[in-house]
């Protein structure tokens, strides 16, 4: 039986309500697979609509009252009290327990077209550029997936932690380890008028497993492919980015990454795996994995784990670098690449084969191919959204069931005709001096110089 305890401070006189809002959430444990819980919050100035939380613009987020915008949020009352705007991203959060969640945002404004992009988390790309007319009012819903550090309460006398070992490279990404659902709004005239979130205990979540080419990033010059995918996902899905900068198979496996993937892992679940940027580096003596051996017996061991629980694993060879001056290819990660496919046809399970799509798209995009990286490792938020459809077009050959989740708006990807950059214009959606959280850069280097620990194979 869970126990809360709760003291009511009369100074927050919207906490009551909130708190009995979130009681059923707070006793997840308690609920049945059909059972729901949903927050409502309403940006409007008038009165509150009935069972919606009223948010005002000086509701800055404070733990003890749950809900609230994070510091930095520069908002007003819009559109005559009917909303709340904003000409600068701001981000909005509510206390919640881990676990999946369904988000329905509302917009528009009276007299004012309105183009605005949602994301959650450390920027994960949820909505984008959702245009609304002057007059209209539209509702969007996406999947989401909120993770503390914290693992299950060991047994008397067992071995192991309790707790996710969290490094200096997760001080970039921290929104994805509170405890908290935050939903940043990007529009140069928001008109946000309400924000529901509801408990889905049945929605299939997709799991990744990786390194910094996959890692959330909560603001910067380089955006991954794992932050981006969430984008051509419809609602219903979840996905839940748990790669990290610096990891390799065995130091993500010892920090208990995987076991906190396990520990949230149910039948029908996904689990994508890419790694190899970091697991060759033989100067790492306590986290290089070689590519013949211990790269395919870790490999085998996540699958295993996976299967365990009734979930698909897929493999996802790591992209290649790329010069950093004329983005040519750089045909590196030794023979890590080919150790992965091995692995898939020698557990016959998925794979998606991301380097040579990498290849082609670095020879194919033209002027385009310098922007498609960083740093020659990183991808930009331009290559990061070409990547996230490779996987996409992977997802749909491999014919897995996800398939029927991508979204309408999603055209056949081919990498070999990569969109233009400047049409996609996404940098302004991730601009580096919207940086929140700053810890240097990946995997131990400077912002722009390297990253995944470049090797000297790398331009």
């Amino acid at each position: 039986m869970m126990i809360l305890r709760v003291t009511i401070l009369p100074k927050y006189p919207a906490l009551p309500k909130y708190l009995a809002l979130l009681c059923p959430l707070l006793a997840g444990t308690c609920l049945s697979q059909s059972a729901t819980a949903t927050l409502k919050f309403d940006f409007s100035g008038g009165p509150g609509k009935p069972g919606y939380i009223q948010v005002s613009p000086a509701s800055v987020y404070k733990d003890e009252v749950g809900y609230g915008y994070e510091p930095g949020a520069q908002v007003a009352s819009g559109d005559n009290g009917k909303t709340t705007t904003s000409e600068r991203p701001f981000t909005f959060s509510a206390k919640v327990p881990e676990g999946d969640y369904s988000v329905t945002v509302t917009f528009g404004d009276s007299s004012a077209t309105t183009t605005t992009t949602v994301k959650a988390e450390s920027g994960r790309l949820m909505l984008e550029r959702v245009k609304v007319g002057a007059g209209e009012i539209v509702e969007r819903s996406f999947t989401t997936n909120v993770r503390t550090p914290k693992l299950a309460k060991l047994p008397t006398n067992a071995t192991g932690r309790e707790e996710v070992t969290l490094d200096q490279f997760d001080r970039g990404n921290t929104r994805d380890w509170d405890d908290k659902l935050n939903i940043e709004i990007v529009s140069p005239h928001a008109a946000l008028r309400t924000i529901e979130i509801t408990t889905t205990q049945s929605a299939p979540t997709v799991f990744l497993a990786g390194d910094s080419t996959v890692t959330d990033r909560d603001g910067g010059g380089d955006v991954s492919w794992g932050q981006l995918l969430p984008r051509f996902l419809k609602p219903g899905v979840a996905v839940s980015n748990q790669a990290q900068s610096g990891e390799t198979l065995k130091s993500f496996a010892n920090a208990l990454r995987l076991d906190k993937i396990l520990s949230q892992m149910k039948k029908g679940d996904y689990l994508f795996l890419q790694f190899g940027h970091n697991d060759s580096k033989e100067t790492w003596p306590q986290t290089y994995v070689e590519a013949e051996t211990t790269y395919k017996a870790y490999l085998k061991t996540y699958i295993a784990e996976a299967k365990l629980r009734g979930a698909i694993p897929v493999l996802v060879t790591p992209m290649d670098r790329a010069n950093r001056t004329t983005g040519a290819p750089s045909h590196g990660h030794g023979g890590y690449p080919e150790a992965m496919r091995e692995v898939a046809r020698e557990e016959q399970v998925p794979l998606i084969d991301l380097y040579k799509m990498s290849i082609l798209l670095y020879d194919s995009a033209g002027s385009d191919a310098p922007k498609v990286l960083a740093d020659g490792t990183h991808s930009t938020a331009y290559g990061g959204y070409e990547f996230a459809k490779c996987i996409v077009m992977g997802i749909r050959q491999n014919k897995l069931e996800l398939a029927n989740y991508v979204v309408a708006d999603f055209k056949d990807f081919d990498p070999a005709h990569p969109d233009k950059a400047e049409e996609l214009a996404l940098q302004q959606l991730f601009d580096a001096n919207e940086r929140r959280n700053t810890g240097g850069g990946r995997d131990g280097t400077d912002p722009g110089k390297g990253g995944s620990g470049s090797p000297a194979e790398a331009s």
